[in-house]
């Protein structure tokens, strides 16, 4: 709470009367507590008469951090953070079954197996970036599932556009700048045959790493927002706002059902109108992609008066569609 009445005070002196008097703490125990915020990172100043003053928050991901951020009702209000984790999807999974609420949020500093569609890995090195997993309990069949990525892609664009990242939404699942990969999702469930239990929403957002920094095969296709905007992210300042984009779109999803989410996804859209090469465990196919339809699967046309629809797969390719 201490670091709260700091924050409060943006740039001015909080005085250790004051913070004794609203925490019931001993000017001693206040020292303690700065003291033991200066050892993670906290650039506090003190001076004598005047009080404390916080220079400088370190750019970590606890709790800690973000509780100053939030402004959600429920995403976010229960954190389970942890330093260094094989996956956050793994850990929130785990954490849904044994019966964690709607809302609650799995945070890492570091993945050492990230998880991405289709098995491939999600590069997450410490410090950089954002990865997380939020479990929702939705209220809908399992058939429309799909529909909550695509409500995740419109929110991360949100939030990505809040931060001034003209961010774009390719099929199904990526968030683009300028061309290159900046973010992904990966949504997992829980389910029987009329009933979501629960669903996983994993979500990699590239912040601050240099793509000198990516795998070299990434390197030419992924990028992060520093790169892009010149300047870093405070990366607990993005998840939060990402966590009320996401709660937002979720509750318009609620009341108003996938029309809306539809239409902002086109507004943004990186994959429509554009010649598309798409392959699935089932299909391979070329044409250009023309719409989502009310469920979120790609339309896409591959010759004159036939019109494919397409569920799942990897869009490989999407270059302008030829006239």
């Amino acid at each position: 709470m201490i670091l709260a009445l700091l924050t409060d005070g943006a740039d001015q002196f909080t005085s250790g009367e004051a913070v004794s008097g609203k925490l019931g703490l001993s000017r001693a125990a206040v020292w303690k507590h700065v003291e033991s915020l200066r050892r993670k990172g906290y650039r506090i100043e003190a001076v004598s008469s005047k009080g404390y003053r916080l220079l400088e928050i370190p750019d970590r991901l606890t709790p800690l951090e973000l509780t100053a951020h939030l402004e959600t009702e429920e995403i976010g209000r229960t954190i389970h953070y942890r330093d260094s984790l094989e996956s956050t999807n793994e850990l929130a999974f785990q954490l849904a079954v044994e019966g964690a609420a709607h809302g609650e949020v799995v945070l890492a500093d570091q993945q050492t197996r990230g998880k991405g569609r289709r098995g491939r890995s999600w590069v997450s090195p410490p410090g950089k970036n954002l990865y997380c997993s939020v479990i929702l309990r939705p209220e809908l069949i399992p058939q429309r599932a799909p529909e909550l990525t695509l409500v995740a892609a419109v929110a991360v664009a949100a939030a990505l556009r809040e931060f001034g990242a003209e961010a774009q939404i390719k099929w199904p699942n990526d968030l683009l700048l300028n061309g290159r990969k900046v973010a992904g999702i990966l949504t997992e469930l829980s389910a029987e045959q009329d009933r979501i239990h629960f669903a996983v929403l994993g979500i990699g957002v590239n912040l601050n790493g240099e793509p000198s920094e990516f795998p070299e095969e990434l390197r030419s296709t992924a990028t992060s927002v520093r790169h892009e905007l010149g300047t870093p992210v405070v990366r607990a300042a993005f998840a939060a706002a990402m966590w009320a984009h996401l709660e937002e779109w979720l509750r318009r999803h609620g009341e108003r059902g996938f029309g809306p989410v539809r239409d902002a996804w086109k507004e943004i859209s990186a994959t429509l109108g554009k010649k598309v090469l798409v392959k699935s465990e089932r299909i391979e196919l070329q044409g250009v992609a023309e719409d989502i339809d009310e469920t979120g699967a790609l339309l896409v046309r591959t010759a004159p008066g036939t019109v494919e629809r397409v569920v799942a797969g990897d869009l490989e390719q999407a270059v302008a569609a030829r006239e």
